[in-house]
Parts: C-alpha cells; structure tokens; sequence
C-alpha cells in the first residue's frame, strides 16, 4: 500500500438531524436489501480508528484526525483533544450518548485490536507528518475505568501497522513506518502482563496496514495488497513467501480482505475473500479456499460497484456486507453508494454472489468505518477525502433479516440469559424461550475497524443441542478457531433472523498446574522426609487445590500441610515411614484437586539403606609399620549410592587412606593405617563412618600399637 501525503483531519459536511432519516427503499425490499437510515446525532471526531467494546460501547480514536500542526484550526500538539476535531470518545449507541477524552500522544493512524481481557490495544501512532514517521509508544483503554494507560514501548515505531491476536493471546505487530520514516520489517509479539517481544524481522518487506488472518492451523495469512501471498508460523516466526498468487495482476490497495465464517458443515475450513482496491479502482473479488489441496486464488463474484476504500462486515447469518469506497481514491464525485451482499450462490451450489444491500446516503472514503453492533445492524461513520473535511452524519443499515416479507419488523429470537464466560470445548447453556426455533449458533467477534480493514473479524459457528427452553452449546475447540476475547453470541432462527448478541468472553478455562520438588528422595526403614508440592494458577484460576497421595509403601504415613491452597501456594508433603517398611523404590503419585480439574505429579521414595562391616576387628602393629582393614558395604533395597569413607580416633603421628576412596551400592575399600616410629602406643578404639544417598553408618575396630 502506498504512503500517505494527507491522513486524518478537521469536520464539514455537517448536517444537524433531530430525526432518524432513512434511505428511500420500498418497505418490499427491506426483506430483500435491508435499511439504511441516518443517525440524528453527528459525529464530532474523525473516526479514524474504532473498536466495539464489551459493554456495547463504540470507542473512537482519532489521534490528531488528520489535521497537521501547520493547518489553521488543528492541533499544534498534545494534548489531542477535545477539541480541534481530535483526541478520542465513547460512542453509546443505544443512549447515543458521547464522551470525549483528550490524549496525550498522537494516536493517529495506529493498529487497534481488543485484547482477551477486553481491553483496547492501541499499537503506535504518529510522530510527524509530511513524512509521516511512526510512534514507537503503545497505549490500553480500559472499557471499566475509562482511561488510557500507556504499556511498554516497541522497538521501534509503527505508523499504519496491522495488529492480530493469535491463539494463545498474543497480539502480532507488523508493518508500519518506524521513527525514521523506513518500513518496519519486523514481527513483535505483545503478551499481556509481560510486554513485548525480541523482533523477528522478515526476509521482505510489506505494505502498510498489510491483511492478516488467523487461520484455524495458527499459522497468520497475509492475503494482500502485494500480488503474491504469504504465510507467517508464530511458533517458528518463519515465513512461507510464496503461496499463492492473485488473479488481478495490480496491487488492491485500500481494497479489503475477509476472513469468511468459518462453518461447521466445512470443518472450520477457512476461506478468504479479497474485494476491490487499486485507483482507479477494481469490482473483482477473489477467494481462496484453504481447505483445497493446494490453496489457490480463483475468481469471485463482481461487486456491483469497483472500491477502494469500502469496508466489509460479516453479518450474523454469514453474509458479508460491502459498503461505501469509491472508483478513483478519495474522489467523491466517484463515490460508490449503492451496497453490496456477498452470499451463497443459489443458482451455483458452493459458489458465491453478491446482491443489493440498497443505498446509503453519505460518501465513505478514505477513513470510514463500519461495525457490526450487538442488534445485528451496521454503523457506518467517517470518510475524510480531504484535509480539513470528513463525514459527520453517521448511518446505520439494518440488513434484511431484520424485516419479513411485508417490509415489517421480524419476530426475533431472544436470550434470556447466557454465560459472561465460555471455556475452549466446553459445553454451555443458553437460556431462550426459542430453543425449538433456533437454527444456527454463532460467535462474532468485536469488531475493530481502520483504512479499509477489521482486524480480527471473524465469525465461528457453534454446535448445539435443543432442550425446552434452553440450547446446550459448545465452544470453540481452540484459540485459532476463536483467539480469546470478547464476541458477540448470535441465535438465528430457521427463517434467519438473528436475536440480539449478548458479549461472551472466549477464554482457556481457569486451570492451575502442580509440580513438586526434589523428584527424589532416599531414606532408610523408620525414618523419615518430605517433599514441596507447588501450584501455579493460569487463565485467572482462584479455586482452593486439594491434595491427595497414593502409592505408599506398608508402614509409612503422609501428610499434607496445610491440606489445600487457594489459587497459588505451596504444601509441605511428609512421608514417614516405620522400622518395617519394606526396601525398594516407590513411584508416589501427588494428585491436586479443585473442583473438576484434576493434575496429578509423581516423585519417588526410595527406602534403602546399607550396612558397613570391617574385619578383623581388631589388628596390632609396632610403631613404625601399617596394618589393613578391610570395609564391606552391603546394599539393603535398592541402595546404588556412592559411599564415601572417613575414620577418626587415630593418635598423631599417624595416617590413614581408603583403597578405593568410595564405593557405589556394595562393596569393599582397604583401610590402611601407618604409624611411626614416635606415634604413641596405646589401644585406640576407631571409628570408621560410611556416608551416601544421604545416609551415614558407622563400625568401630580396635588398633593396638606397640
């Protein structure tokens, strides 16, 4: 994608509205084309950045808006906002309500995506203009408290970046121009609670804002602009640079890229579609089918209209919305009204087509934003041909599921009640007094939308089964099916009609993990020793941990202390065993407990020990000579410690040595004793002491010296 000379900006265009105004369609083309109306309330930023929150809120970035220091009535610097057009705000859209917030750097033109615990990551931004050089800074808005908050720098900055969450929560930075103005090449991975990553350059450089997609194996698509396509695998930060290659020989600059629903009847296969972009601008479409034994792009259906600079919102029924841009970029007097809906081909099993979603009122260029709100309709805001001048009237288009075959309202499916919280594969319960009707299930993800793209929409369909009154769903299997976050949870009828979403968090299920240290321990029959059993919570797990152990030998006896934790902590195991407990090595198994999650540890109890001996037990030497002794080692169990030697009670004057020094398991060393000739005589009683696997025993001998 090429550089910009002229981002982001000031208002005109203004129309104050006390009423809703809507498009001039015929009530018998509503269940056909949908809606489209017009929003009494304006929009008072450049809505250059927005993201759907999970309180229903629409959160709007503008940064500096596209209004440069050196033009009449912008901002000559931070603090960006409220007023000048820029900073940010809250958009309700059912009180349509809005706050203002200043900012204090320039987040114009950054990557937005939401993070697993909702938060909005807000990924670099801009340091000038004309040339444009990138914010290396990184920001978080909480949806509870209201506040940004800046995290951790980049290595370096990014301006029009792309951002994507992966399977395990990690966001993917990549792209954008750095503090110097050059592309940044490199991939930087942001983890919640510890930051960024190392970078990973790559071997090419891309455009900017580049089309990324998760695709269900975890590995990231990039579909575009460039002609040819790639693939990047986060576990081994490698690229694949040539996987396929467009049909349309130009770049789609400003053109968009959907990752379409994934769907159970096709396994989660993904599919990818790639609509418009270029100037003057394309009305092809080309898909590409991940599930083909060798993925290709091949030719999708014409929009009725050629784009660059549209937007494309997958609906809850799996259609896909293709909205607004224009045949020459920023040209209004080519702006392209009439919408388009991408869906099954009924004529052509398998294949696609596009029909018409009616007109909407406002040219949508360059910096409009679409979003799919949690009534099913669509918001559509912005547009900023020109410095200085951007769209204020804000629209919304109310597909045609939302209307029957008269042009009146549908009856909708509603939920009574649903979980705030679902677990990878685990089963959940929707409250509805529809259950016998609903013929679809599916999550769609909180939309985060800028410069022609929503990174990280996707929708997913659900299995499920129907009782009375309720449906029995199961979640996502994993994460690159559904990265962890926030989504819409849609029930669509057997006529299509979907009810209004409730937010559902998408999250790994709060577990913990257990491990114990030492792995080992050696004691010998009557004693005893213990062992430290540790747990270490994930995914926010806050249940108490029960501790059991199984495996023990006759005779022996543990306990834990204390007998369970909450969340994280350790337990001191003890095990004690008695005089008759038997030799050998005792495999022990540690199981924690809390709730239906189960870990088990194992370490292992050896009970050995040895005996030492030494013959004769007593020997005589005159001053002057050396006599031997000879040690034995027995192993008792399953003892194989090295043994190691020491004797005390010599008088001065005299000198001892072991031959060998040691010895492993069973077996014999040679005592030698040299006195001298002024060595004192005397009968001296020695103690000969044998140490290993932490075990010490000792014999006793005689020593006369004459």
């Amino acid at each position: 994608m090429r550089r910009r000379v002229y981002p982001c900006l000031s208002h005109a265009l203004a129309l104050s509205l006390s009423v809703t105004i809507w498009a001039p369609i015929t009530m018998a083309q509503t269940n056909v084309q949908g809606r489209w109306s017009t929003l009494p309330s304006l929009m008072p930023i450049n809505p250059v950045h927005v993201a759907l929150l999970s309180n229903g809120k629409v959160l709007v970035v503008a940064g500096s808006g596209n209004c440069p220091p050196s033009q009449a009535g912008c901002p000559s610097g931070p603090p960006y906002g409220p007023s000048n057009n820029s900073g940010a705000l809250l958009w309700d859209p059912n009180a349509g309500a809005i706050s203002q917030f200043s900012l204090s750097w320039d987040k114009f033109c950054n990557g937005m995506v939401l993070l697993p615990d909702g938060r909005a990551l807000i990924d670099g931004g801009t340091i000038q203009y004309d040339p444009f050089y990138g914010q290396p800074n990184v920001a978080v808005f909480d949806p509870v408290t209201n506040l940004f908050a800046d995290v951790q720098n980049m290595a370096h900055g990014r301006w029009y970046p792309t951002v994507l969450t992966l399977g395990d929560g990690r966001v993917m930075a990549f792209s954008g121009l750095n503090e110097s103005g050059a592309t940044n090449t490199a991939v930087e991975f942001y983890t919640i609670g510890s930051g960024w990553s190392q970078q990973y350059p790559a071997s090419w450089t891309p455009d900017l804002y580049p089309r990324l997609h998760l695709l269900p194996n975890g590995k990231v698509f990039y579909s575009g602009a460039q002609t040819t396509s790639k693939l990047f695998d986060p576990a081994t930060t490698t690229w694949n640079t040539n996987v396929a290659t467009t049909i349309y020989s130009g770049t789609r600059n400003y053109g968009t890229s959907v990752l379409l629903p994934l769907t159970l009847a096709s396994n989660y296969d993904p599919k990818v579609i790639i609509m418009g972009g270029h100037s003057p601008a394309t009305n092809t479409s080309e898909i590409i089918d991940f599930g083909a034994p060798t993925p290709a792009w091949q030719s999708g259906p014409n929009m009725s209209k050629a784009r660059i600079e549209m937007n494309a919102v997958i609906l809850p029924d799996g259609r896909v919305l293709a909205v607004g841009g224009s045949v020459n970029d920023e040209d209004t007097t080519t702006a392209s009204l009439n919408a388009d809906l991408l869906g099954p081909d009924p004529n052509n099993p398998g294949n696609y087509t596009f029909s018409s979603a009616g007109a909407n009122a406002y040219p949508r260029l360059y910096h409009s934003v679409a979003l799919l709100l949690p009534d099913a309709t669509v918001w559509l805001a912005g547009g900023n041909p020109q410095r200085g001048t951007y769209v204020q009237q804000m629209e919304i288009y109310r597909p045609p599921y939302l209307f029957d075959s008269t042009g009146a309202a549908a009856i909708r499916p509603s939920i009574t009640s649903a979980p705030s919280s679902i677990s990878y594969g685990n089963a959940f319960t929707v409250q509805t007094p529809d259950a016998a009707s609903i013929n679809r299930v599916v999550l769609l993800r909180n939309g985060t939308v800028t410069h022609a793209f929503g990174m990280d929409q996707r929708e997913v369909e659900l299995s499920f089964t129907a009782q009375s009154g309720s449906l029995t769903v199961t979640a996502p299997p994993n994460g690159n099916i559904a990265p962890p976050g926030y989504y819409m949870l849609f029930l669509l009828n057997s006529s299509g009609v979907p009810s209004v979403a409730t937010f559902v968090r998408v999250a790994p299920q709060p577990d913990f993990s257990v491990a114990t240290t030492p792995s080992s321990q050696t004691i010998p029959p009557g004693t005893g020793t213990s062992y430290s059993v540790n747990v270490t919570p994930s995914n926010g797990f806050s249940g108490s941990v029960i501790f059991n152990v199984s495996g023990l030998p006759s005779g022996a006896t543990a306990t834990f202390n204390p007998s369970s934790v909450t969340s994280a902590g350790s337990s001191n195991l003890s095990v004690n065993t008695s005089s008759s407990t038997p030799a050998g090595s005792y495999p022990l198994e540690i199981t924690a407990t809390s709730g239906s999650l189960t870990h088990t540890t194992q370490v292992t109890l050896v009970v050995a020990d040895f005996s030492i001996a030494a013959s004769p037990s007593s020997q005589t030497v005159n001053r002057g000579s050396k006599t031997t002794y000879t040690v034995s080692v027995k192993a008792l169990g399953p003892f194989s410690a090295v043994v190691n030697f020491s004797v005390r009670g010599l008088p001065t004057r005299t000198s001892s040595s072991f031959t060998p020094t040691s010895v492993a398991g069973s077996g014999n060393t040679t005592l030698t004793i040299s006195t001298r000739s002024r060595t004192a005589t005397g009968t001296y009683l020695l103690t000969i002491k044998a140490t290993g696997g932490g075990l010490t025993h000792s014999t006793t001998v005689n020593l006369a010296i004459k």
